[in-house]
């Protein structure tokens, strides 16, 4: 009996019965008793559930490891065994996991706090708000504009402060008259980030006041300037040759010469008052320019149709692409003409009777362009100011009206030399100038 029975354990202890079974009839030649088959059976079992329960006990610590990371705590690490290797490759695996989650979580920590350090330090207003509209973030210049802690603003509700048509609209957009916004006018600018898996809206609020006023002061500063010059232009000869037509008057005696220095001196008035009547018809012009009427104009034909209105100088058409804009006729032929006109002007300077005129088109707008092949630009801070001019009885607003038509249109008008300008076709070296007017186009 005893040599079976050390057979059975020796089967058992790897838990495979069919060996178990096998040893035992390896020991005696008789088949095995009921009692030593029991046996057998019984320690071959109980390998069996130990092996299960060693394997269970694996995995759950496995789960474990892995409800630690779901739960977003990454310091727990599961015990490499040698008893298993293919099961201490998972625990190896699963301990680099870790180590990777936590290097993202504490990322995403360090990126947090520096937006809130650098929210905290800027003195316009932020706000960031998550998909249910409800603050995550605020700093200290939006508490003062609520009158608030900034505490007290989070987890509440665009709603309820009453900015929630912030979240939508255009941006950036001019707000003014915003009961919750007392002060401003304010530039709203917004923007979207995703903050642990879920999308966030950022507002930035600017009051642009001060930076309005100062504009406008500025503006009225060169207004005043300008129409000071010219006023005084004007006035100046007026009241010379006024005081002394009156002096004349008194004491003519019946100078003979009398008469025609009167009949001067009145046509010079004239002539200074024409010429402020002309400034004052300019500056209107330049100061009520009506809201474009909008249709579909093609390029070509608008380039060709203006190019044929300049006769001094000879206009060479590099034709473009076919392509449309909505626009204003009537004013983009206009603009295309001053900037001709300019061009064709500083070409003769220069002894040259050619201009440039081409269209391109690119990231959805159509690139008209002028070049010259005169002296350059001598003045490029000047390009754009009202009533600047160097031309000698030149009105000074044919390129600030150009580019009040292109801007109303949507579109931009630069000015540099070819020397700077990308593009430019001509020999670099010969000087000149490139006018490039940029216009959303129509269609593909």
């Amino acid at each position: 009996m005893k040599q079976p029975v050390v057979a059975a354990l020796r089967a058992s202890s790897i838990a495979l019965p069919p060996l178990g079974l096998g040893a035992l009839c390896s020991y005696r030649a008789a088949p095995p008793t009921w009692a030593e088959l029991g046996v057998t059976a019984l320690l071959s079992l109980l390998a069996v559930a130990w092996q299960l329960s060693t394997n269970a006990r694996r995995l759950r610590t496995v789960t474990s490891v892995l409800a630690a990371y779901r739960e977003g705590d990454f310091s727990i690490r599961a015990r490499s065994t040698a008893a298993d290797p293919a099961l201490n490759e998972v625990f190896v695996e699963l301990n680099h996991l870790g180590d990777t989650l936590r290097g993202h979580r504490l990322g995403e920590m360090e990126a947090w706090a520096l937006l809130r350090k650098v929210v905290a330090e800027v003195d316009v207003i932020v706000l960031a708000c998550d998909e249910q509209g409800r603050i995550r973030l605020a700093n200290e210049a939006a508490a003062k504009l609520v009158g608030r802690p900034v505490s007290s603003l989070l987890d509440k509700a665009a709603t309820d402060l009453g900015i929630d048509d912030l979240l939508a609209g255009p941006a950036p957009r001019t707000l003014e008259g915003n009961t919750a916004l007392p002060g401003g006018p304010w530039e709203l600018r917004r923007g979207t980030f995703r903050l642990s898996g879920e999308a966030h809206t950022l507002l930035v609020l600017s009051d642009v006041s001060f930076a309005l006023r100062q504009r406008e002061r500025d503006a009225w500063r060169r207004l005043v300037r300008v129409i000071g010059h010219e006023i005084n232009n004007s006035l100046t000869p007026i009241q010379s040759i006024s005081r002394s037509i009156a002096e004349g008057l008194t004491a003519r005696d019946g100078d003979p010469e009398w008469e025609q220095d009167t009949q001067s001196g009145l046509k010079v008035i004239e002539r200074r008052a024409e010429s402020l009547a002309r400034f004052m018809q300019a500056y209107a012009q330049l100061a009520r320019l009506p809201e474009p009427q909008l249709k579909e104009v093609s390029v070509a034909e608008w380039v060709r149709r203006v190019a044929k209105l300049e006769q001094r100088v000879n206009v060479e058409i590099q034709s473009g692409p076919a392509c449309s804009i909505r626009a204003d006729s009537d004013q983009l032929e206009q603009m295309l003409i001053n900037l001709v006109k300019n061009a064709a002007e500083a070409s003769r300077e220069q002894g040259s009777e050619s201009v440039r005129l081409r269209w391109s088109k690119s990231n959805g707008a159509v690139l008209i362009q002028v070049e010259d092949d005169g002296a350059g630009i001598a003045n490029p801070g000047n390009l754009f100011v009202p009533f600047f001019t160097t031309k000698p009885g030149g009105s000074g607003i044919g390129l600030a009206l150009a580019r009040q038509i292109a801007e109303a249109h949507g579109g931009s008008l630069t000015l540099e030399n070819r020397t700077a300008a990308a593009g430019a076709v001509s020999d670099p070296k010969s000087g000149g100038a490139l006018a490039t007017v940029r216009l959303p186009v129509q269609g593909p």
